[in-house]
């Protein structure tokens, strides 16, 4: 599996090894060990996981930005089926890159997974007829700790590749 670095230097790119032939693929999409050593030769401690979840969405659907503020998440994001616009936002106050985001389209087909870091927004738009994501994060799922930041605002400056206005839960619609 190749680490890939990004603008922010704690949002990392995955690309998986696929072993390809005429019956269909093999990859490996998780190795802890790979995944410590790839932290650790960037002075990160690597990360632990609790939890997976997946999400199914129709073209066009945009979700997000949600993080927790008090048990924050870091999210290893993954698409098994059509190809979404991934995004990660700096939200951590006292960081250098506070406000800076950083997007990858991520697919079925390109195998590419993101890490996105505890402390930060995440969100993303689906640019398929539908989109199977599935979500490794770090800590467990809290509703009552779970917080939304408009998907537009201008202090990000998110550059969307929208193919048509996009879908919002009432929650992202009116975000603040």
């Amino acid at each position: 599996m190749k680490c890939i670095e990004t603008e922010l230097a704690e949002v990392l790119v995955f690309e998986p090894k696929v072993f390809s032939d005429e019956r269909g693929f093999f990859m490996e999409t998780f190795r802890q060990s790979y995944f410590d050593a790839c932290f650790a030769a960037r002075g990160f401690a690597a990360p632990m996981f609790v939890q997976d979840n997946q999400s199914r969405s129709q073209q066009n659907v945009l979700r997000g930005l949600h993080f927790q503020r008090l048990k924050p998440q870091g999210k290893l994001v993954r698409v098994s089926a059509g190809c979404i616009f991934d995004v990660a936002v700096d939200i951590r106050a006292d960081s250098s890159t506070y406000g800076k985001w950083v997007g990858r389209l991520l697919s079925a087909e390109n195998h590419l997974q993101m890490w996105i870091p505890p402390g930060f927004a995440h969100g993303f738009y689906v640019l398929s007829e539908y989109a199977d994501v599935i979500y490794r994060c770090t800590d467990y799922y809290t509703p009552e700790d779970e917080y939304v930041l408009s998907w537009d605002s201008a202090q990000f400056g998110i550059e969307w590749p929208l193919i048509a206005p996009p879908q919002l839960s009432p929650r992202d619609a009116n975000a603040p």
